[in-house]
Parts: C-alpha cells; structure tokens; sequence
C-alpha cells in the first residue's frame, strides 16, 4: 500500500468509526445511535456494550494476526517476517505451543478453522497456507492482491485485504466467488482487518482502532460495534502493545475472545446487545 492510499483509506475509515465510536472514550452505552431513521435501507450500527469474564496471558513475542477457538483450544496466527507461525495457546498458562512456521519471507496474517483444516493468509506473498489439525502443511493456495483477515461459515471463507471490501472465496481454489462492500451509517468502512464469523454475523477488527464490528453479509452493513478501549487500559507494563487484533468465539459459552498484537493480556468477554 503506498503511503497516499495509507493516508487515504486512514481518514475515511477515521470519519467512519467517528461517527458510531464517538471520541473513543472508556465508557460503553447502549444508546449511542445516529439521529437517522432507521429503515431497511439505512442501517444505523448500535453501540453494545460489555463485560470482562476473564483475562488470559498472552506473549508479548506473539505479534496476533488471527484467533480461532476449536474444540477447547485457542489456536493463532501471528505475523512479521521471521517470526509468523500458527501456535496453540494453553489459557491456563499462556504458553504458546507452535506447531508450524512459515518461511522468513512471509508474513503471516488472518487464520481460520475449515473443516480439518486451518488456513492462514499471507499479508504480501499472495498465498494461503493449509495445515491439518497437527500443524502439519497440506498445501499452499495461490491468491491475488492482500491477505487480512478470513473467515469461514462453513461453506464458503471470506477474505479481507484491509479494504472496505470482504471477498467471498472457494476454499479449494480461492476463486472469487462474490464481494461484500462494508459500510457503517451509509459511510464505507476501510480497513477490515481479523474477520470472526458469529451466528450469521461476520465480526471484524478494524485495523489501528479498538473497535470491532458486526456485519451482515448479506448487505455488508455495520449493524453493530463494541468500544473495547477500556481493555488497552488494563495492559500493564506492556509497551510493546500496538493494535488491537483477534476475534475468537466459542460457541458453548457465546463469549469473545480478544487481543491485540504483543498484548500481555487475552481476554474474554460478553457482549450484550
């Protein structure tokens, strides 16, 4: 991305999470809306609000890209050059368990759970990587453009590439198979980054801010976002902490997993809409 389009993309997606953000405070409600009518046509994006139902260790070497709850286990991905590689997490402990490395030419990014597979994108290299559940390699799949973030319903995965648009790709083939463009309060939403798909919701960070988003896939509209600023506030002694990124869901409790890249801290959370 060059620096103009960086520029670029940072103030509308700015202008966008102004408008259901407010000024970031640590305060949740939820009555923040927009004045503006809501119809079918123009969905306004409601604030939730939440709880902390645990706090977790997390390594500050772990610079996450992707979380994924399978089974019990928190599995992740995690970026930079030289150090990207999908790990398990033991809650308990916080140890990180790795189970496979990408070369030191990659950079990791986004990862999901598909059937008895876990896929992990790669930010520049245009190619996803495909393990089995021992973190051995099946194969790599070949892509154009970016890898964020990626999700699956079960059928199909959806693929971010910090734009405001998610693609909708073949899990065999990563054909693209259609597009969902993201929009909050009938502004384009830029920046998608870590995507969680949520009982029929696609949940997604926003990259370099401590929101995250609820869209409907079949319209791509924001219908709802959590402030989760409060948390950064509880990341002590952790300089080395910078965006937030990471959604795990586990479907047993409904809770959220979340974290940052190099947090110290993993927490669980509940949402109430």
């Amino acid at each position: 991305m060059t620096k103009a389009k960086m520029i670029s993309t940072l103030t509308m997606a700015a202008a966008a999470l102004l408008i259901a953000c407010g000024n970031g405070s640590a305060t949740n409600s939820n009555d923040n809306t927009a004045e503006t009518p809501t119809t079918e046509q123009n969905i306004v994006a409601k604030e939730y609000d939440f709880r902390i139902v645990a706090q977790h260790t997390h390594s500050t070497e772990s610079y996450t890209q992707g979380l994924e709850y399978v089974d019990g286990m928190m599995w992740e991905g995690t970026g930079r050059e030289g150090k990207s590689h999908i790990q398990r997490i033991d809650l308990t402990s916080g140890k990180c368990n790795i189970v496979a490395s990408l070369p030191k030419s990659d950079f990791g990014e986004g990862i999901t759970h598909f059937g008895d597979r876990i896929y992990q994108l790669t930010w520049l290299s245009e190619k996803a990587y495909v393990y089995d559940l021992k973190g051995s390699l099946i194969k790599t799949i070949p892509y154009r453009g970016e890898g964020w973030g990626i999700t699956t319903d079960g059928t199909r995965l959806f693929m971010s590439d910090g734009s405001s648009v998610i693609r909708i790709v073949n899990p065999e083939t990563f054909d693209t198979e259609g597009v969902i463009g993201v929009t909050i309060n009938n502004s384009s939403l830029e920046l998608i980054n870590e995507l969680e798909w949520i009982e029929g919701k696609i949940w997604a960070n926003v990259y370099l801010s401590d929101c995250i988003v609820e869209i409907d896939p079949a319209t791509g509209k924001v219908t709802g976002f959590v402030d989760l600023s409060p948390l950064r506030e509880l990341l002590k002694n952790n300089p080395e902490a910078e965006a937030m990124n990471g959604i795990a869901y586990n479907p047993e409790t409904k809770n959220l997993y979340v974290t940052g890249k190099d947090w110290n801290r993993l927490f669980e959370i509940e949402i109430y809409k």
